[in-house]
């Protein structure tokens, strides 16, 4: 086995483990899922969002994407608009509901993500982030990863 591999399998474990953690506590205080804090994170940043934005993003299928949105605008937290050049497509813009729960769930999911992380050196933090945003860029820029 390779010096990468273990890291890799951490990796993996810990990213699943942290966001089952996270996501337990997101339901718990706003009933709200982690995969759906992420969806409208994107919503909100994305100036003009489609499905294939969150796509792109997320790394995962149309589908997948078009049901989770589906469910977000079954909630009201965010509608379906159509694109102003291409009437195939639609433009995803939160809801006034879907920027408030929003709102009132970033401190829970970065107070359970400070707590989960506290054993961990500031500095060690900071390296890791910066280590995984250079392999995330090195695989975007080779559309590495992206459902088949």
């Amino acid at each position: 086995m390779s010096h990468v591999t273990p890291t890799f399998l951490d990796l993996v474990r810990v990213e699943t483990r942290l966001y089952n953690a996270v996501g337990v506590r997101l339901r718990a205080e706003h009933g709200l899922t982690l995969g759906q804090f992420e969806f409208l994170q994107i919503i909100e940043r994305v100036d003009g969002c489609r499905v294939l934005d969150i796509v792109s993003e997320l790394a995962i299928t149309v589908g997948a994407v078009s049901k989770a949105v589906d469910r977000l605008v079954a909630a009201g937290w965010c509608v379906r608009l159509a694109h102003p050049q291409d009437r195939r497509s639609s433009v995803l813009r939160l809801t006034p509901e879907g920027e408030e729960i929003l709102t009132a769930a970033r401190p829970a999911v970065e107070t359970a993500l400070a707590s989960l992380t506290q054993s961990v050196p500031a500095a060690d933090l900071r390296h890791l982030a910066t280590t995984l945003t250079t392999l995330r860029a090195t695989l975007e820029a080779e559309n590495l990863g992206q459902p088949g």
